[in-house]
């Protein structure tokens, strides 16, 4: 029932289909038709989807998704779908299941995909968000962070809805977008965690406080009774939503909760709120308040659930701010509202998209796309960013939205002016080379991981950290992701463990990147192409390794033609202590060491659980590439050797 396919169609949803899976949102059609104040058939609204950027991925029905959700058999009928879809003919809602980018945050509920498309068809302005201050004069809410909560979740903010109204299906959009929030920009509530509560329950000041899981106690939302925190922990364990948080606060010393002036807890973050504040359809004034490990992914947050429900609050598309004081004592204003500005060159945009549009007409796009736009003297665009648009940072995301406003299949299709032929890098073709000589020397290829542990880069190996020789992550996710490897082997040393009881002789080679501190890169550091060899028997076999070197050394070139007094490299005696001494060896080639070789330290061969005595040899090849003489035209090494 879906339409056919234009190329500019084709073409942008097979990239998609290559790219970064994004979220979907399921939207009753028949609510989303009457917020658009139009009826659409099933391709209409797909060809609307596809102008403004986003996708119809799937025409349901509740009945069916529930099916699903159950785990029932689906009858198979070819016009299961167009019935559902243009009839609701199992009498249930129909449900049209969207792709959203997963950068547009203000687009994961009813309420924001409903208004962007407004806003887009030209039926309505580009909404004005702000701060009005609580009626009567009534002070501020107040939120008082303690210090003690910077050892787990130090960061929060918050605001205020007043005179929202509810009804169920802007209870459900509201809970949805929670949990859509978390799932993506929140990262499993491991960022932010969100928490709302009926302002009417509860009475401030606030206070944001860290205690022992055990001094805490109340009664958690769904529950009749009181747990502490400890209790909780263990009483989720079995629970198949919240389990998979519980990771977040285990092994804390305090866990982080929120409290009103009379002790009562609002909730225990990022797990659960508490029952005594929870949220329904009379509620009327929501506190909306977010935890997080990162402050401006909170702010993000915020101003999302916010702006998107802040339309149904009394005052259209205003909030009421909280005065957050944070552990330093510093006091702090939320939601922040404030609209940023990102000037634009229409000679840049013209040239990103392939078109030639005029600057004011530029303006008039980009006002479509809740982005107004003012023309200054000098001709270049001043876009007012406003607070749900986090996704534009530059002015490539400017071109981004002229493209999708102007029409991608307004665009005309252009040959390059400059025609170019394809072909391999020198350094990987040459890599390709490496390889299939190893394959012919009988050694079989390993690939192992670029990432992993400290110790397996330095202490499990024998080496010394002093801080300046290897590429470190910042917040890893584990234990085997903390370094970018300044070396191969360690990994081939963890797949020959992982192996010892392979026959033997075991003979493997690695050809890969190591990542090397260099001072005068831009990132401050640089990839190196290397080999490695690991020879591994009853006996040391270095004589192996060492005749693996002279092999490669021939056909790639880099070995002279006068014998031993031009044999083209050198070997020097090296003392590292990864290897046994007397048994290795430095490779040295213009008096710069281009690689290792030698029988490996037994310390070193029992930190990775190996048996038998191994032989290894660490090979730079990005010095042998710019062997005179050597041509990547032959399609062997071997071939290149005849001609040496």
């Amino acid at each position: 029932s879906l339409p056919p396919r234009t190329p500019a169609r084709q073409r942008s949803r097979d990239d998609a289909s290559c790219a970064v899976v994004m979220p979907t949102v399921n939207l009753n059609r028949d609510r989303l038709f009457a917020a658009l104040g139009k009826q659409y058939t099933e391709r209409e609204f797909d060809e609307l989807c596809f102008e403004f950027g986003i996708e119809l991925d799937e025409v349901t029905s509740e009945k069916e998704m529930n099916s699903k959700f159950l785990g029932k058999e689906k009858e198979e009928d070819d016009t299961t779908m167009e019935t559902a879809g243009e009839t609701g003919a199992d009498g249930s809602d129909v449900i049209y299941k969207i792709d959203i980018p997963a950068n547009r945050y203000d687009l994961l509920c009813h309420e924001g995909i409903s208004k962007a498309l407004n806003v887009f068809l030209g039926r309505c302005p580009t909404p004005t968000f702000r701060l009005v201050e609580p009626v009567n004069g009534a002070p501020r809410q107040k939120m008082i962070q303690k210090p003690e909560t910077l050892l787990v979740r130090p960061f929060i903010v918050c605001a205020v809805l007043r005179g929202i109204k509810f009804d169920q299906a802007r209870y459900d959009s509201f809970i949805d977008l929670q949990d859509k929030l978390h799932q993506n920009i929140c990262r499993k509530r491991t960022l932010v965690a969100i928490g709302t509560h009926d302002l009417s329950t509860v009475t401030g000041p606030f206070t944001y406080e860290a205690h022992a899981p055990e001094d805490i106690e109340f009664v958690p939302l769904k529950q009749s009774e009181k747990f502490t925190a400890a209790g909780l922990m263990e009483h989720y364990k079995t629970d198949q939503k919240l389990k998979h948080f519980l990771h977040i606060l285990e092994g804390s010393a305090v866990f982080p909760v929120l409290y009103d002036a009379n002790r009562v807890v609002l909730s225990l973050p990022p797990l659960i709120n508490g029952a005594h504040s929870a949220i329904s359809l009379e509620t009327t004034d929501v506190l909306i308040e977010c935890t997080a490990t990162d402050l401006n992914k909170a702010k993000i947050v915020l101003n999302t659930m916010v702006a998107a429900f802040s339309q149904y609050s009394a005052t259209e598309f205003a909030a009421e701010p909280v005065d957050v004081v944070d552990a330093m004592g510093e006091t702090k204003t939320y939601p922040d509202f404030m609209t940023r500005f990102v000037e634009a060159d229409p000679a840049y945009i013209n040239k990103r998209i392939g078109v030639n549009i005029e600057a004011r007409d530029m303006a008039t796009l980009l006002c479509r796309m809740q982005l107004p736009t003012k023309l200054n003297a000098d001709g270049t665009l001043r876009v007012e960013v406003p607070p749900i648009r986090s996704d534009v940072l530059h002015q490539c995301d400017i071109a981004e939205d002229v493209a999708i406003a102007h029409g991608y299949n307004n665009i005309e299709w252009t040959i390059p002016p400059v025609n170019t032929v394809g072909s391999q890098q020198p350094l990987n073709h040459f890599s390709d080379l490496v390889r299939n000589e190893m394959a012919m020397l009988g050694f079989s290829e390993v690939l192992t991981w670029i990432l992993c542990s400290h110790d397996d880069n330095f202490k499990n190996v024998s080496r010394t950290d002093d801080g300046n020789c290897a590429a470190i992550v910042a917040n890893p996710s584990g234990l085997d992701v903390q370094v970018a490897r300044s070396s191969l082997l360690q990994g081939v040393l963890k797949a020959m463990g992982a192996n010892k009881d392979a026959p033997t002789p075991s003979k493997l080679f690695e050809v890969g990147d190591v990542v090397l501190i260099d001072g005068t890169k831009d990132v401050g550091a640089r990839n190196s192409r290397r080999l490695l060899v690991l020879f591994s028997d009853k006996k040391s076999g270095f004589e192996v390794v060492h005749g693996v070197l002279d092999r490669i050394m021939v056909v790639t070139g880099a070995a002279g033609t006068g014998g031993m007094k031009n044999a083209g490299y050198e070997v020097v005696e090296s003392d590292e202590p990864t290897y046994f001494p007397g048994r290795q060896a430095y490779v040295m080639r213009d008096n710069k060491k281009i690689g290792v070789f030698g029988v490996v330290h037994p310390d070193v061969l029992q930190k990775f659980d190996i048996v038998n005595p191994c032989s290894i040899l660490e090979l730079d090849l990005e010095p042998l590439l710019e062997v005179e003489g050597f041509s990547l035209a032959s399609t062997s090494l071997l071939e290149q050797a005849a001609h040496i």
